[in-house]
């Protein structure tokens, strides 16, 4: 049974209440002006999992309600002057303990607000009991609404209410939240940002055509996160503007040949220097998202002598943040970005100069796939036990290229099979990085505990501090061993079987190299 129904465009909320008067007892209605704000993660993470998070203030009171899309009822409720930015900072409870496993690290931020008029009314029964409650919502924008919330015992009121409601005064039952209508009169709709690459190519565009088309999809999701980034709102804005531009890098340096050379080549060197300036903040970043998971892996007894360490980090992070933030509000960042969007808005020429550039977008795929797979495969082939940490490092890198490939051009292929070729991809990705992660916190934590020398850091700290690098070390030896095995499953036959039926050429090219 629906609980929620959307009024016809002209009927007010007063004179819904006469009419309603004339069917059922009502005790008179309470009227306050309220005002709704909903909030999310910048990525919708609330919504995705089916729940609305929204405020209602009053001149009296404010609170923060969780409810469900599906039917509009209340999950958790809790009474809140202010919101929270980040999930950890809500008072232990319910309302925490929901929101934090979905929001993770993202900030909780204003979706929309919405002004309102709300009442309050009660249907008694001959006793004056109350047997039903009403809620009503009248906005100016758009359709009133009403919620029922039905009193325990009173099944029955709210079924008549229901007949009340729909065949004698005209309402509709509505599954569709008020967020919803709130952003299609903006313009809007609910997820309508996700870090995920989706970009449906027709695999017999031409290879140049699609370039653009895959590079104007990373540039919105740069350009979508600069300011987030800027301010900081959360660690995840930057993570997101580094992975579009490694996805650029990656794109530029491996469709080859599409482009001509010297444009390639200038847009590669800024993309570069982007990936540089971001670098240095995101590190910080991710020991500060860490840092919990360091401390319960040292002893009890030295737990807390660690927690300079994370006043450092945070200091740092805020300097190396402020740094980043006056570079993307530089004269080079804006130029340049503009620059790029201008150029990819260009028509392309009826000829294209570029060898590449002819190719349909499907046949240049499966051209670089399978070459960057080969790669992959020589490279993992030649590592031993004695190979140095370099060899892993240059595998991650041509593992990373091909994962980019992949997901670049996966509407071209068969959905099932690409996706598994993907994952098996990700397992041995999973290996290599955490090898690298590991060695370069490891690298990090000596040089910090430098700089922390010159801050008269207490002994004890450092004393965790190299208990932590100990820690950081036995997990690299891991990475290290499981290395082999990973690398195994990877090029067994079925796994290169099925690269080979997605991408190899057909017929031998003895020429090409």
């Amino acid at each position: 049974m629906s609980l929620q129904f959307e009024f016809p465009t002209n009927l007010t909320a007063e004179s819904f209440i006469g009419k309603l008067s004339h069917e059922a007892a009502i005790q008179p209605a309470l009227r306050q002006s309220s005002c709704k704000t909903y909030y999310d993660s910048f990525d919708w993470r609330l919504y995705s999992n089916n729940i609305t998070c929204e405020i209602n203030q009053t001149k009296s009171a404010s609170s923060l309600t969780l409810r469900s899309i599906k039917n509009g009822l209340v999950i958790a409720e809790s009474e809140l002057k202010k919101v929270p930015l980040f999930s950890k900072e809500f008072e232990p409870g319910i309302v925490r303990d929901i929101l934090a496993p979905l929001l993770e690290m993202r900030a909780l931020l204003p979706v929309c607000t919405l002004d309102y008029e709300i009442y309050h009314l009660n249907i008694i029964n001959k006793d004056e009991k109350t047997i039903l409650r009403l809620i009503i919502e009248e906005y100016s924008q758009f359709n009133n609404r009403v919620f029922l919330q039905p009193v325990k015992g009173y099944g029955k009121a709210a079924e008549h209410m229901v007949e009340i409601l729909t065949a004698t005064l005209g309402l509709t039952a509505t599954d569709k939240s008020v967020l919803l209508t709130a952003l299609q009169s903006q313009g809007r709709k609910p997820k309508d940002y996700s870090s995920k690459l989706n970009i449906n190519l027709d695999p017999d565009m031409r290879a140049d055509i699609a370039g653009k088309y895959i590079y104007s999809h990373l540039l919105k999701a740069i350009k979508v996160n600069e300011q987030g980034t800027i301010a900081n709102t959360d660690s995840e804005f930057l993570h997101d503007f580094r992975v579009a531009v490694r996805r650029t890098r990656a794109g530029l340096s491996q469709i080859k040949g599409i482009l001509p050379a010297n444009s390639s080549a200038y847009y590669a060197d800024f993309f570069s220097w982007l990936g540089q300036i971001t670098g240095p903040t995101r590190d910080l970043d991710v020991y500060l998202l860490n840092f919990e998971s360091y401390k319960s892996s040292l002893p009890a007894s030295i737990r807390e002598d660690i927690n300079p360490l994370y006043d450092f980090l945070l200091a740092k992070q805020k300097k190396v943040q402020k740094e980043l933030a006056k570079k993307l509000q530089s004269t080079k960042y804006l130029s340049t970005l503009a620059e790029w969007e201008q150029y990819l808005k260009e028509p392309s020429y009826k000829k294209p100069l570029e060898q590449n550039a002819k190719l349909t977008i499907k046949e240049l795929a499966d051209r670089r796939i399978w070459k960057v797979f080969t790669r992959v495969l020589e490279e993992g082939g030649a590592i031993t036990d004695l190979s140095p940490s370099d060899a892993l490092h240059d595998l991650r890198k041509s593992c990373k290229k091909l994962r980019y490939l992949m997901e670049f051009f996966q509407s071209l292929y068969p959905e099932p099979q690409i996706k598994c070729l993907i994952k098996n991809l990700k397992g041995l990705q999973e290996v290599l990085g955490d090898f690298q992660d590991y060695a370069v916190q490891e690298d990090n934590l000596k040089l910090f505990s430098e700089e922390m020398m010159a801050l008269n850091t207490h002994a004890n700290t450092f004393l965790a501090m190299g208990v932590l690098v100990q820690d950081l070390d036995a997990h690299r030896c891991r990475a290290r061993r499981d290395f082999a095995s990973k690398f195994e499953d990877f090029k067994q036959k079925e796994n290169r079987s099925a690269f080979k039926l997605l991408f190899a050429p057909s017929k031998p090219h003895s020429h090409q190299h």
